[in-house]
């Protein structure tokens, strides 16, 4: 057993044994219930770029005092069929999410057990898994398989739900797990995080946002500073997708509205409004 997975274990195990309050006492942002809820945020990294920007929003978002207590784990390399360069991201992840992720594109099955073992328990404790989807649904279908097998008695479609926004996501995620997902799962489609105006947020922009006037929590400038980095770095890079808005020196987090979806930030328009919400949390 992983170090990483012991210390995600022990944290999990602390937070359930401190929890005693009553259902009426129950704290939710969105649809999320911080008191029993796991919030997982996968990411493909492959080939776009755009994830980079994403896990620092979501980061962002983490980090603000009104999401004190929710529990989460993240997920590198949840891709599905689409070849091409994966973009390597570790440090990023080390510094936005800390212990709690898991690198599916190292070691998939280690992910998979490590993100296994903080969800079942979620789910034994009558909470619910949000998964917000940055990518396809393999991953999300592997981890749905496992927690059935463990828990068979376990109704998932009460229990896990999926959140997926973008047609080309499904399109190369694995046909039988897409399926398997919206059958065994609930399964959430919501319009285009790359959109404005379509009824989720467009967090996708040619323009350049000055993010550092709103971002001065030194910890989310570092994040910020990091996934603008290597976006820019592997950008087009060896084949990978040429994410045009950012190579006109734009932002693209597209991947982020499944997560304002789930917690209820779904009246953002675009970009700027994020970054005023998010923005000034130290």
């Amino acid at each position: 057993m992983s170090c990483k997975l012991i210390q995600s274990l022990f944290l999990f195990a602390l937070l359930f044994s401190c929890t005693d309050k009553s259902s009426s006492d129950s704290v939710t942002i969105g649809k999320f219930n911080t008191e029993k809820d796991l919030y997982l945020a996968h990411f493909d990294l492959k080939t776009d770029v755009d994830d980079a920007h994403s896990v620092a929003a979501v980061a962002t978002m983490l980090a603000d005092p009104r999401f004190e207590g929710v529990q989460y784990h993240a997920v590198a390399g949840a891709y599905g069929t689409q070849s091409g360069e994966y973009v390597p991201a570790n440090d990023l992840f080390e510094l936005a999410f800390g212990p709690h992720w898991s690198d599916a594109h190292s070691d998939f099955s280690s992910a998979l057990d490590e993100v296994k073992s903080v969800a079942t328990t979620v789910v034994q404790n009558g909470g619910k898994i949000w998964i917000a989807d940055g990518g396809q649904s393999d991953f999300s279908a592997a981890l749905v398989r496992e927690i059935k097998n463990q828990l068979p008695d376990s109704d998932l479609k009460e229990s896990v739900h999926i959140v997926q926004h973008a047609d080309w996501n499904e399109e190369v995620t694995t046909p039988a797990d897409l399926a398997y997902v919206k059958e065994a799962a609930s399964y959430h489609r919501i319009p285009d995080g790359n959109t404005v105006g379509n009824g989720t947020p467009g967090f996708r922009t040619d323009e350049n946002i000055d993010w550092r006037n709103s971002i001065t929590d030194q910890r989310l400038r570092e994040i910020w500073e990091k996934a603008i980095t290597i976006a820019n770095t592997y950008n087009g890079a060896d084949g990978r997708y040429l994410n045009e808005s950012i190579m006109k020196g734009g932002l693209d987090f597209s991947d982020t509205s499944e997560t304002t979806w789930i917690f209820g930030f779904n009246n953002l328009e675009d970009a700027g409004d994020f970054f005023q919400e998010f923005g000034k949390n130290d």
